[in-house]
């Protein structure tokens, strides 16, 4: 197996795991607008990679690359093994989900929840880092409220303080993590939803620039309600890189042009028009597999984002489809009935 590219590297802009979001129909349609970022898959539990369907679980065209596997899981021995089954498939990194709120997870002693165990969290990112060479990676918050989920014998179930943190990526820093990926909120375990612990619990992003400039060595990404181009360029100020979440889903075009902020970078001064000609062959590829066209295109309703033709587009692939279409057919309706400037419309005019 060889060596990831990303080795070493701290990519400036990735594509944040998403459940029911970046599959790989989605990480394919992002490929097509940016040539660069880092791409995730949806978190991926070790009970999943070690007793379910691996091709369907696992499978992606190398054209997402690099691709990054997010897994969530609370065994190391488990975790070995799910890393190393994940070594046939060839991903370019293995990341840790130490952030995912959800009482689904967290109930389970995964996600977010094993920032109260920081030693146990080292020994799942040692046990990763035997079963692949690959850079191994962690998504986590800036700490949790743990209360009614933690066990009684925390005398704090509140893990909120910036110290909190720094001992935690301190401890998970000495099994070897190389790059730490920090959403800039608490997970409230208990009492929130998933959507509304991306919202509620406040931002600091002071408290993540701070981490960095008292731990310079290490790679920080930073993450959390970052929406814009502008918000990118004032974190890459003070930290090595940027995920973005709900905003690369909602508004997907806004991607063409974060290709500049890499080394040697320039935008990718793509179309919408392009874009939906690389499509193209995609959706007649998966139909053929007996895939849906819907399946794929139901991730690209936002590609019209804040444009004329953005309730036409919406309209023309979301089902019914006229009778014998497929989703070639709907994406050549498509090229003939959206208003002709926004399709050529690119980021560079």
């Amino acid at each position: 197996m060889e060596k990831s590219a990303l080795k070493d590297q701290c990519p400036k802009v990735s594509i944040a795991p998403m459940v029911d979001r970046t599959d790989r129909h989605f990480r394919y349609f992002c490929r097509l607008i940016t040539r660069r970022s880092l791409l995730y898959t949806e978190m991926i539990t070790t009970s999943a990679i070690i007793n379910g369907d691996r091709h369907k679980i696992l499978d992606f065209d190398q054209f997402e690359k690099p691709v990054a596997l997010q897994i969530a899981g609370c065994d190391p021995r488990e975790v070995y093994e799910a890393v190393k089954i994940a070594e046939d498939w060839d991903y370019d990194e293995i990341n840790l989900n130490a952030g995912c709120p959800s009482d689904r997870v967290s109930g389970n002693e995964m996600g977010a929840v094993l920032m109260a165990y920081p030693e146990k969290v080292a020994e799942m990112i040692a046990a990763m880092k035997r079963a692949t060479k690959k850079p191994v990676t962690i998504k986590h918050r800036i700490g949790i409220e743990g209360k009614n989920v933690l066990p009684d014998y925390f005398e704090r179930t509140l893990l909120d303080k910036y110290e909190d943190m720094m001992s935690f990526v301190k401890t998970v820093e000495q099994a070897g993590a190389e790059r730490f990926i920090i959403h800039a909120r608490i997970a409230v375990l208990e009492g929130l939803s998933p959507k509304e612990n991306r919202e509620v619990p406040p931002l600091r992003y002071k408290d993540v620039y701070k981490l960095k400039r008292e731990l310079p060595h290490l790679n920080i990404v930073i993450n959390g309600g970052i929406k814009t181009i502008g918000d990118i360029e004032g974190h890459l100020r003070y930290v090595d890189g940027v995920m973005i979440g709900r905003a690369a889903y909602d508004n997907p075009f806004m991607l063409a042009e974060v290709d500049k902020f890499f080394n040697d970078g320039k935008v990718n001064n793509i179309t919408r028009r392009q874009v939906i000609e690389g499509l193209i062959p995609y959706i007649e590829k998966i139909e053929k597999e007996g895939v849906k066209g819907y399946a794929a295109l139901v991730h690209t309703l936002g590609l019209f984002f804040n444009k004329k033709g953005s309730k036409t587009w919406k309209q023309l692939i979301t089902p019914p489809w006229p009778e014998g279409y497929s989703g070639k057919d709907i994406l050549f309706k498509a090229l003939d009935s959206l208003p002709q400037d926004v399709l050529d419309e690119a980021v560079l005019a």
